[in-house]
């Protein structure tokens, strides 16, 4: 994975009593080892995807939906962009000996947390995007939390696939507010510029496809260790 935009703030959870990996906007982590992954969203979406014989599972971070980048930007640069986020992921894992028809994904993310960012409807087209890529590679969804009004913190665990996730109230996290502007600065043509530049660099794995069943249930994480209860999570408002 030399090169990649891999995850590198490593530290132990104490909430989960076990090794975390922080991922920050543009970057992703893969493993089968007993970790948690976590990260904190507005508009921005995380894909979690799972390979339950495998026992490997993996997250990434990305902050537009559409492509990648050309040769001339950096990977780092490229993740900013859903399809270039979900082929990095979804390649690695297939490396590591996961197979694209047991693949199972969580989403999580897209939320308008700025007053602002309604107009600009980054985090509607970040879930529409995620949506549509996985179903079109036919890899199920098999829960999702996705939209409203809050920032997220999801915690995965890759070995096991279990995911959850807490609302944020946008005081809890000021980096989020200060992406969100950051985002909402940006001029139309900006990010259709960049946007013109994006066409995808790695390589495509052709697999058998999966069959799509029923959503089961996710977490909700809170402040208190070990405190959880499960709960059927579609939409931010359903949570």
């Amino acid at each position: 994975m030399s090169g990649l935009p891999i995850a590198s703030n490593l530290y132990f959870d104490n909430h989960f009593q076990r090794p975390g990996v922080k991922l920050l906007p543009n970057e992703f982590y893969m493993t089968g080892e007993d970790m948690v992954l976590v990260t904190v969203l507005g508009s921005c979406v995380a894909a979690c995807i799972h390979d339950r014989t495998a026992g490997i599972g993996g997250m990434n971070h990305f902050m537009l939906p559409d492509d990648g980048s050309d040769a001339s930007q950096s990977s780092s640069d490229s993740m900013r962009y859903g399809a270039y986020a979900m082929e990095v992921l979804i390649n690695e894992m297939i490396k590591r000996g996961g197979r694209r028809e047991r693949f199972e994904a969580k989403v999580f993310g897209g939320g308008a947390v700025l007053a602002g960012m309604t107009t600009i409807n980054i985090g509607d087209r970040n879930s529409e995007f995620v949506r549509r890529y996985l179903a079109l590679e036919k890899i199920r969804i098999v829960a999702e939390d996705l939209q409203g009004m809050y920032p997220r913190k999801v915690a995965f665990m890759p070995r096991t696939g279990q995911a959850m996730v807490k609302k944020l109230i946008t005081q809890q996290d000021p980096s989020v507010v200060e992406r969100e502007q950051a985002l909402a600065r940006q001029t139309p043509e900006a990010r259709s510029e960049r946007l013109a530049k994006a066409r995808a660099r790695v390589e495509l794995f052709s697999q058998p496809k999966a069959k799509i069943t029923d959503k089961p249930r996710i977490e909700l994480f809170g402040a208190a260790a070990g405190l959880q209860r499960t709960v059927r999570t579609k939409t931010a408002e359903e949570a």
